[in-house]
């Protein structure tokens, strides 16, 4: 809208006029002050918010012309023009106001009035201060001599939807009267609720009549009443009427409401009765000296005061200090003829008289810069041309009068502390979650209102429910009283039962009874609302949730391979196959070390590890294998052969079990006949693949995976899974099947000669579905968790679905035999505790050999045996001292050398050691040469 639509508006003035317009032609100003400056003032005197603002704008006339520091010598005049509630009537008294030279026009209250006009002022240069036109849109660049003098309905909307989003309510309705600011208020409360994941369900315009009973009719059952003050209480009768002000209901009244009740001095009880239980919000002023001091004016006069009065009092305050600075700054005021209205002289509406305001583009920028304090606070604009601080309180209706139970700003957002009075920190910390003050609600409860209900009024919802043809246990058609019946209708029916409203439903079977119906359609059906609901067998997959709501889960499912398999035939060698080969040939090796370590560690103490060599070697082979089933029957004495012994029969409780468990599966497993080893080799193969009709596998096998569709074969029924897989791919069936959990679970307990093939390759599960943000599933999905804390949703799994015909050997694929890598961990610890031990025993017998030879020596010397080598006079001694007892060694430790008191002692013991040893090597020899001699007697006789 531009010149032409303004010049467009200008054909009713003359009627409204009679061709009378005239005005100040004078095209340049006089440099010094002048002594008169006009302000028009433009709204309906005989509204709820004229009858507020006129006696405040004349008392602010007379403020400033009594304040000597402001228009010094200049008298501030006031033209009010009543626009009587009619956009028509309102736009000719603004042309006639602006026909004036005016160099501002305050007003007007309509946001309606405000778009045309605001056209006028652009043309003409002259800013108009608005008091009352909350609507957004006003904001916008188009209006560049529109100023908002009060709070804008984007904060407002932004205030309801914060309270909304407290009480978790999560749709409305609007109810707001259908011109700009209904409409551009409402346009805001969606973007606000938008932000908050709720939404605005329906939008119902006045006149409310019809419009009311169709919005009972809705679910919700919160409702955002944005209607002018003179027309407002219309809604709430009407409502009262349809019994929509008792308990269940929730109405959040804008400032509307707010501005009509402080408009009495006492407040209307009819008004107050009409509306109990009612949310309203206020536009918030700051307690200061200044608003005490007008409100004290008011009240001497019996007046009340609304905060549209206040704004309207700031508004004259804000063109003076404007004017003022405009004026001291050298400016003049003067009025120009506006060449696009010189091509209308001689024409019976006379719009040549309409002046342009020639510094008006100067005065303007003195109005967007004020910064002063009024009765309703900082009077200051942000960059967006709003004031700044917007903030509203939020009272409740209740008894006698209004109740404030908390505030709202647009940098704390709720709190129950007045946004003045909050600090930094407090602002900074989570004032959101604080919770406003207890509320009374429409039929007198003090209990939050749930803020939907069921629409239906005596019409039963519609669910729909599959008719399957296969897999029945789940959803099945039935003669009883619901028609159906079925593991997930029992869910549903236990999930209904536990919520805190009846809920009237009827069973709707979906499909043609030959095979399964689709389930995308069933789904479909749900957003399209031709179902109110769908139960059943329904998995809760991607592209379907972006259709509906769904609950919570309430079975876990996924995609699972299903293939053939046979079982392994025994034969007589079956018991060497749970080890592989070099597992067997490690085992007997490492068997026969431990018993040699043990043995070592055992030959000195203990007398069983004690004999003849092949005694002592049969010993070691028995002690070794018989330690395999714990029968061996000498015992350890020494600590260090006990240590082995402990590690080593640890050991072979593994070795044993694990032999046990690896025979057991292989002889009752079964082995996969269809080379299918995974979903990569599956994927890989070109194979037929098989899926059940109606389900989502198969969307997902091609869009996912990418499998080309001439691949895939449908199959309805377990028994034409089982065909299909007997006759494998290449003749007519299917080389696996791909179908979800549940499904494969009660086939494989029919089927035992199946199989599943890895592990589940997609995680979801199943779910109810309902329409967009049905409240209904929220309910449902805390009802499905409470059966499943109370164990009932485990019962009714139980009883529908945990008959099985195979046992459950049949999960994977078949187990292998066990080799070495399954067990050297094990093998490592037993070895290195063996070379420990070893170790330790050498060390020990090192220590005793050193002290033993050389006490020996001292007692006993050997004599020197000519042509023997040392080393091996050692070694042999080593040996010969290692197979000795441990007791004997011991006791030779123990005896020391008797040392004699005389010196001849020494001589004697020698010599007696001499003597000793002489007979000894003389003994030796008469035997050698007595066997040389009884040698040669038989070779000579013979």
């Amino acid at each position: 809208m531009g010149s032409a639509h303004f010049a467009s508006l200008l054909f009713c003035l003359s009627v409204f006029t009679g061709g009378a317009m005239a005005g100040n032609q004078n095209g340049t100003g006089n440099l010094t002050r002048p002594a008169e400056v006009r302000i028009g003032a433009l709204f309906t005197f005989d509204s709820v918010i004229g009858k507020a603002v006129k006696p405040a704008i004349e008392f602010a006339v007379a403020d400033v012309n009594a304040d000597p520091s402001i228009l010094q010598g200049t008298k501030l005049s006031i033209l009010m023009q009543d626009t009587n509630c009619s956009g028509f009537v309102g736009t000719i008294e603004a042309l006639q106001l602006l026909a004036k030279d005016v160099v501002a026009v305050l007003g007007p209250q309509s946001s309606a009035v405000a778009h045309v006009i605001s056209h006028a002022v652009n043309e003409l240069h002259v800013p108009l201060i608005s008091f009352a036109a909350t609507d957004p849109t006003l904001s916008s660049l188009e209006y560049p001599y529109f100023v908002r003098a009060t709070q804008s309905d984007y904060y407002q909307m932004g205030a309801i939807a914060s309270i909304i989003s407290q009480y978790q309510w999560k749709q409305v309705i609007a109810i707001y009267v259908d011109d700009d600011y209904g409409r551009g208020g409402i346009t805001a409360l969606g973007d606000a609720l938008a932000k908050s994941k709720c939404k605005i369900a329906y939008k119902a315009k006045l006149p409310p009549g019809s419009a009311m009973s169709t919005v009972n009719e809705m679910e919700s059952r919160v409702y955002v009443i944005h209607v002018n003050p003179d027309s407002g209480l219309n809604v709430f009768s009407a409502a009262k009427s349809l019994g929509m002000m008792s308990s269940g209901y929730v109405w959040i009244a804008t400032d509307w409401l707010s501005a009509m009740i402080d408009s009495t001095m006492h407040g209307n009880p009819d008004v107050i009765e009409l509306t109990q239980g009612v949310l309203v919000l206020r536009q918030h002023v700051a307690d200061s000296e200044i608003k005490h001091a007008f409100l004290s004016k008011w009240n001497n006069l019996s007046r009340k005061g609304s905060s549209y009065s206040m704004h309207a009092y700031d508004s004259v305050w804000l063109v003076a200090h404007a004017v003022e600075r405009f004026l001291r700054d050298g400016n003049a005021i003067s009025f120009s003829a506006d060449p696009n209205l010189q091509g209308t002289k001689g024409s019976s509406l006379q719009l040549d008289s309409l002046m342009i305001f020639n510094n008006g583009d100067k005065l303007l920028d003195k109005v967007w810069s004020a910064n002063f304090t009024g009765v309703s606070g900082p009077v200051q604009f942000t960059l967006d041309r709003n004031l700044v601080h917007p903030a509203y309180d939020i009272l409740n209706i209740g008894g006698t009068g209004l109740r404030t139970i908390g505030y709202w700003s647009n940098s704390s957002g709720l709190s129950v502390v007045a946004p003045e009075n909050l600090s930094s920190s407090v602002v900074n910390s989570s004032v959101n979650n604080v919770q406003l003050h207890s509320v009374i609600w429409p039929g007198q409860t003090s209990e939050k209102p749930r803020g939907w209900v069921f629409s239906y009024h005596g019409k039963q919802m519609r669910i729909g429910v599959p008719l399957r043809t296969s897999y029945k246990e789940f959803v099945m058609q039935d003669n009883g009283p619901d028609g159906v019946k079925g593991f997930a209708i029992d869910v549903f029916k236990a999930a209904i039962s536990l919520l805190p409203y009846p809920v009237s439903y009827k069973f709707v079977l979906f499909g043609d009874g030959l095979k399964n119906p689709s389930y995308s359609e069933l789904v479909q059906k749900v957003s399209e609302n031709y179902f109110d609901a769908a139960i059943g067998d329904i998995a809760i997959v991607t592209n379907r949730t972006r259709l509906v709501d769904f609950t919570q889960p309430y079975i876990e499912s996924g995609l699972i391979i299903v293939a053939p398999a046979r079982e392994i035939e025994s034969n007589a060698w079956a018991f060497l196959k749970p080890f592989t080969f070099q597992m067997w040939c490690v085992l007997g090796v490492i068997f026969l070390f431990v018993g040699a370590v043990v043995w070592i560690l055992e030959h000195r103490t203990n007398t069983e590890f004690r004999g003849p060599p092949r005694q002592q070697i049969m010993t070691v082979c028995w002690f070794s294998f018989s330690t395999m089933f714990f029968a061996h029957r000498e015992n350890t004495v020494s600590a260090l052969g006990r240590f082995v012994l402990l590690i080593w029969l640890f050991a072979v409780l593994i070795i044993n079990s694990s032999y046990t468990a690896s025979l057991t599966s292989l002889l009752t497993v079964q082995e996969l006949t269809s080379g299918i080893q995974g979903l990569d080799s599956l994927i890989s193969s070109s194979s037929a693949i098989g899926y059940q009709v109606g389900s989502f596998s198969k969307n997902y096998l091609v869009d996912e995976l990418n499998i080309a569709k001439s691949r895939l074969v449908p199959l309805n029924s377990p028994s034409d899974y089982a065909r299909a897989l007997e006759l494998g791919s290449g003749n007519g069936g299917v080389a696996a099947i791909i179908d979800e959990l549940p499904y494969v679970e009660i086939f494989l307990s029919k089927y035992c000669k199946f199989k599943t093939v890895g592990q589940v390759f997609t995680k979801s599960g199943w779910g109810f579905a309902f329409p967009r943000d049905s409240p209904l599933a929220e309910d449902l999905s805390t009802a499905i968790l409470t059966l499943s804390e109370n164990g009932n949703l485990q019962r009714i799994h139980d009883e529908w679905l945990s008959g099985t015909e195979c046992g459950s050997d049949n999960n994977g694929a078949g187990s292998n035999s066990l080799s070495l890598s399954s067990f050297w961990g094990l093998f490592l610890i037993c070895g290195l505790a063996c070379l420990l031990a070893l170790v330790i025993f050498f060390l020990r017998i090192f220590c005793q050999y050193s002290r033993y030879s050389s006490q020996v020596e001292v007692q006993f010397p050997e004599p020197q045996i000519l042509n023997r080598p040392a080393r091996l006079t050692t070694i042999k001694s080593l040996i010969s001292f290692v197979d000795k007892k441990e007791e004997e060694v011991k006791n030779a430790l123990k005896r020391k050398p008797n040392d004699s008191q005389h010196p001849s002692s020494t001589g004697s013991t020698e010599e007696h050691r001499f003597c000793v040893s002489a007979f000894k090597a003389m003994t030796t020899q008469l035997r050698n040469w007595t066997s040389l001699k009884h040698g040669m007697r038989i070779w000579q006789v013979k």
